[in-house]
């Protein structure tokens, strides 16, 4: 209920879900059922018994305060969401809603996992030869050392999930390549990471200019940098998107030039389309929430259900929470 674009599109896109993966688990549509049911018979969705409908009588919206809104609204799509999660009934909530009351909602009902102390986002973004995982890409803007030592095996995992890489390559946003080089949360992060060898394949720290090309698998930030990062990276794309349009528009030749390269520009927005991937996960919680864009339109969040199925179908949770024990046992030990 909290998209931009309105409950139709979402319903939309679980209709492209539903026969895109026949496989895929029951989806409940959490939210007015007054709203939504004139919604899913005009998509034709009204008798399948692969769709289901809770309805809560509130919403969280952009301009919410995140605690503020949980405490008067505990009757919202997002929390009736999240407490189907928390009690079993479902396995992933994807939202476009409140980030902010997103993340508070799921770590108050959800909790963190077993020696995590703060969740992360998590996004695939394109490289040179593939893509790769960014974390943290805005839930916690203010970490400790150990948070994003967390966050680099929350990251690990995420990538093995969606990206499919056995042995994903990590590495720590700084300005340089040395060690010392930072300030002091890249430092101190950079050698507790070193500490943790044989948990995650540690690259050391990268520059910005190594993010695209194909240096790591996964890139681990804190959620102010990250989040910055991300959105100028889908800014950027849109920006060469349509400077490719103007320009090979502009002239009969370049327009005969474009169509005989429809190929490759078709191939070329796909590659660096964010709506791939739809959504970003909030890691490290007992229970699973992927967070859209609050503008996804239906083939975003298509995608964002995709990727939920993609996490139902692993263990992914317990191998984290089991190499996170690990990690804090290491740090938790003298230093030689």
């Amino acid at each position: 209920m909290g998209g931009d674009l309105g409950p139709s599109e979402v319903v939309a896109a679980v209709k492209l879900a539903l026969a895109q993966n026949p496989h895929l688990n029951p989806i409940t549509l959490v939210g007015d059922e007054a709203l939504l049911r004139p919604i899913i018979s005009h998509y034709g969705l009204h008798r399948s018994e692969r769709l289901s409908i809770l309805h809560a009588s509130e919403v969280i919206t952009m301009e919410d305060k995140p605690l503020v809104a949980l405490k008067r609204k505990k009757d919202s799509s997002m929390v009736r969401a999240i407490e189907l999660v928390k009690a079993g009934e479902a396995n992933v909530v994807v939202s476009c809603g409140n980030t902010g009351a997103l993340m508070a909602c799921g770590t108050l009902r959800l909790r963190t996992m077993e020696g995590v102390a703060r969740p992360a986002l998590a996004a695939v973004v394109p490289r040179e030869g593939g893509h790769f995982v960014l974390i943290d890409a805005g839930a916690n803007p203010e970490p400790k050392p150990e948070h994003l030592v967390h966050n680099s095996i929350l990251g690990n995992h995420y990538c093995r999930v969606m990206l499919g890489i056995h042995s994903p390559r990590v590495g720590l946003m700084s300005i340089g390549t040395e060690d010392g080089k930072g300030n002091s949360l890249i430092t101190e992060t950079n050698e507790l990471l070193k500490r943790i060898g044989g948990i995650i394949k540690y690259a050391g720290p990268i520059e910005g200019f190594q993010v695209f090309a194909e240096h790591v698998d996964v890139v681990v930030c804190d959620g102010f940098v990250g989040n910055i990062m991300l959105k100028s990276w889908e800014s950027l794309a849109k920006f060469i998107s349509g400077m490719l349009r103007e320009e090979l528009s502009a002239n009969p030749m370049r327009a005969t030039g474009a169509l005989l390269s429809k190929g490759a520009f078709a191939a070329l927005k796909d590659r660096i389309n964010p709506e791939r991937y739809g959504g970003a996960p909030l890691l490290g919680l007992r229970g699973n929430i992927l967070k859209a864009h609050g503008s996804s339109n239906r083939h975003a969040i298509k995608s964002a259900i995709r990727a939920a199925g993609e996490i139902i179908k692993t263990d992914m949770n317990h191998r984290m929470e089991a190499d996170i024990a690990r990690a804090n046992e290491l740090l938790a030990a003298p230093v030689p």
